[in-house]
């Protein structure tokens, strides 16, 4: 059937209650009410499954951890569970000494005798009892007169008293009286009146403090606005009389979306207590929300005296007993109540962040109040325990500002506004493409995939391994003004897989190596925008540059003005170091799958030379079988030295440049030799002590050291000598020869650190010798040479400083 076009022939509209300068509009609350969580009754009896009694347990549990000091366990007299649920809590001592566990009972004696044996021993027990009041439960259910109705309701408040009484003197519990005129806000307000002071007549003890009585004001169905329910509850105030010796309760129900309201404008109508589920469990569309209504009141700067610091932990709690979730947009506790999709919205909430940190900074320096306030955002996730991981979240709609402050939050980088809309685009696209909401992880592995950010795994084609930057004058400057300077860069690039040494000169470290990469691989590319800034504070700090290149045109004007451009990071612990890494992090987007010019040297002859044959050269003429590490090493040596010449380097000259770079020499005596050594095993701490006399780059030394083995135990004996320290990396050994001819080659990497992480930097050492512990001995000293000169470079500087 359609809807009607005149629902006024069918439905009746409430009536308005005539309340002359009624107060409620015009007041403000600044305290929490009483709460009393009805979970465990009113929530339960409207599940579809209700609660075992290990389930209900559990909510007892979680309600007492949020605070609540009123909880309403059971309808004990409704069946042996809910009976024997709440002697469980009574006799096994879970209820503490300062909460009030209430129990509901219809206006019936024998119900009424069953729910206070049901509670006989506790500490404190509310006894709730209702009656419906209104005219269609009247006339239509109970099918009684106004009189009968209160007549009901006195003889059983009277029966109330005498059981509570005798219960009291037998075991001690300490009573107090709820009564509910059940379907108040549909009750005359007058005859609601009369009823409860009826009540009151007959219960008899009304006083002061916890003797006072309640009188519990439902909305069994929400059928009016909340702003008749609270005109509903001021006069009722209004005109009960004793009213310092009463509580008054609401109960709301949500049947038109409004409980909340209607509870709040029901305290500000003088309501000094709400019943409630957490999350608006219950009948129909559920009871009013407890959590909803405390983080209103703490998001005025009002304490509501519950806890939800970990409001996840509550939602698993009532998810899994009540067996119904949590809607994703439920306030406050909703998995998307703190997301924003929209572009604008992302926009506001990432300025927010930006603007709250500058005004936090300034609000603690001057010891000041540092208040939350954050566009689209009333209340700070952390505060309920969660974090700001989902607070942006991105799919087709969203904006560069949400993706911007996804990739700040979780990477730390602020990107330029104009590297944001291009990396919007990628986002966009993959969004588009697939049709779903992209993740943090999706646009964080997006982002280092397209700018080639984060470590080996996402590397380009070009990756920057070590660098120098030197200056020069430059040419032509005048003696007797500030000398301009040029820039040198002189780096090893690993490009497709091979390691190349390329140099280059400019105005600064990166047009330097710009100009080395057009040189040496034909990559000609201008920056257009640049942009830095830090990251971390202190020693930790790194420092982050964002680079913008196009090609390289025939006038200034038309490089700045061309339409096509890519976007680069860098993160270092050097601000030059950041910008190279950002240069070529836009390189790599540049030059795409294009061919890059081949490396050109040549060994002896005319052909080509590659990493491999380096190696197989030296194989060939010292017999050495170099560990990879080392051919790579080298071979970034071999470049540096055949640069000058051309790009040929002669088989003479490359022995002679391995035997100097690496110490290695075969004859006995050399500059780095093993005069004599002792090693001896130390049982107290099982480990070696190495000592003896050693030649060391021509120098007679005496050296003492322990370790796990021989290298470490001569590492340590170095180490005593130095200001910094030095560390083994990688070894290997193999043997050359055969018969009593054999001999050992050693290999051994050293990693230097100078003080305080002044200077780093890995060497390699090379020897050979009969005895493969003296191979292995030489090999470390032969790694040394490096070492003490850099370590005699930084006292010096040191010095300098003092």
């Amino acid at each position: 059937m359609p809807m009607l076009p005149d629902p006024a022939v069918k439905y009746r509209p409430y009536t308005p209650l005539d309340l002359p300068n009624r107060q409620w509009p015009s007041k403000v609350n600044r305290t929490p009410p009483i709460w009393l969580s009805t979970d465990l009754r009113d929530g339960n009896q409207a599940l579809a499954n209700p609660m075992t009694v290990a389930q209900k347990t559990i909510f007892f549990d979680t309600l007492l951890k949020c605070g609540f000091k009123e909880i309403e366990i059971a309808y004990p007299a409704a069946s042996d569970t809910d009976f024997n649920f709440v002697r469980g809590l009574i006799e096994q001592g879970k209820v503490p000494d300062d909460v009030w566990i209430q129990v509901l009972t219809p206006a019936r004696e024998d119900l009424i005798k069953r729910t206070v044996d049901a509670v006989a021993g506790a500490k404190r027990a509310i006894i709730h009892m209702y009656n419906a009041t209104c005219h269609t439960f009247r006339e239509v259910v109970f099918r009684n007169s106004k009189e009968e109705t209160v007549r009901l309701a006195v003889k059983h408040t009277e029966i109330v008293r005498k059981l509570t009484e005798e219960c009291t003197a037998k075991y001690g519990t300490q009573f107090r009286y709820e009564y509910s005129p059940e379907t108040f806000s549909q009750t005359e307000p007058e005859f609601a009146l009369e009823v409860c002071e009826a009540v009151k007549k007959a219960w008899g003890k009304a006083g002061l403090g916890d003797e006072r009585i309640i009188f519990n004001l439902p909305a069994t169905v929400e059928v009016g606005p909340p702003n008749h329910y609270a005109d509903l509850v001021e006069h009722f105030c209004r005109n009960i009389s004793e009213r310092e010796k009463i509580v008054i309760s609401l109960h709301p129900h949500n049947d038109r979306g409004t409980s909340i309201a209607a509870a709040e404008l029901g305290i500000l109508a003088g309501a000094d207590r709400v019943e409630g589920c957490l999350f608006g469990n219950g009948e129909r569309t559920g009871n009013v929300d407890l959590v909803n209504l405390a983080l209103n009141l703490y998001t005025q700067g009002v304490h509501p005296g519950v806890d939800f610091s970990d409001i996840q932990a509550v939602i698993d709690v009532v998810t899994a007993c009540n067996d119904l979730p949590v809607h994703p947009r439920h306030p406050y506790a909703g998995e998307l109540v703190f997301t924003a999709f929209s572009g604008s919205h992302q926009d506001a909430i990432k300025k927010g962040f930006e603007a709250q940190r500058i005004r936090h900074q300034k609000a603690q320096r001057e010891g000041s109040m540092q208040y939350w306030d954050i566009p689209y955002l009333p209340i700070d996730p952390a505060d309920l325990g969660c974090t700001y991981e989902a607070v942006i979240r991105v799919n087709a709609q969203s904006g560069k500002g949400g993706i911007a402050y996804i990739v700040q939050q979780h990477l730390g980088l602020e990107m330029p506004r104009k590297m944001q809309i291009s990396f919007y685009q990628v986002i966009q696209d993959i969004a588009d493409r697939e049709a779903r909401e992209m993740t943090v992880e999706d646009i964080t592995s997006a982002f280092r995939k397209t700018y080639h950010f984060g470590g080996s795994a996402y590397e380009g084609r070009l990756a920057l391994k070590s660098y120098r930057i030197s200056s020069e004058p430059a040419p032509g400057s005048a003696t007797d003004e500030a000398v301009d300077e040029r820039r040198q860069f002189d780096g090893t690039i690993l490009v497709d897989g091979v390691l190349r040494v390329i140099r280059g000169d400019g105005n600064g470290p990166l047009s330097a190596l710009l100009d080395a990469l057009r040189t040496h691989l034909n990559i000609d590319l201008s920056v257009r925008e640049y942009s830095e800034h830090t990251i971390g504070q202190d020693q930790n700090a790194k420092a982050a540059s964002y680079v913008e290149l196009v090609p390289q045109a025939a006038d200034v004007k038309e490089t700045r003005q061309s339409t096509e451009s890519w976007w680069g990071v860098g993160v270092d612990s050097d601000i030059a170091g950041s910008g190279l890494r950002a240069v070529l992090s836009a390189v790599n987007s540049a030059i795409g799958d294009r061919q890059l010019p081949e490396l050109k040297l040549s060994v002896g002859f005319n052909a080509t030379t590659g990493q491999a044959d380096v190696a197989s050269a030296i194989l060939h003429s010292l017999q050495l079988e170099l560990p990879r590490r080392l051919q790579a090493s080298f071979f970034e040596v071999v470049q540096r030295a055949a640069r000058d010449q051309g790009g040929e380097i002669s088989y003479d000259d490359l022995v002679r440049l391995f035997r100097e770079t690496y110490g290695y020499y075969e004859e006995e005596g050399g500059r780095f030799a093993v005069k004599s050594f002792k090693l001896e095993h130390l049982p107290e701490t099982g480990r070696a002590k190495l000592s003896g006399d050693f030649i060391i780059n021509g120098k007679p030394v005496t050296l003492e050291g322990d370790g796990n083995g021989p290298l470490s135990a001569a590492v340590e004996a170095v180490n005593r000598g130095l200001d910094g320290k030095v560390s083994i990396r990688e070894y290997a050994e193999h043997s050359i020869g055969e018969g009593s001819e054999v001999k050992a080659a050693s290999y051994v990497e050293i990693a230097y650190e100078g003080p305080g992480g002044s200077s780093k930097f890995n060497t390699w050492g090379v020897a050979i010798d009969h005895d493969i512990t003296a191979s292995g001995l030489k090999a470390v000293l032969a790694a040394t040479r490096a070492v003490e000169n850099a370590d005699k470079a930084t006292k010096a500087a040191a010095g300098g400083q003092q």
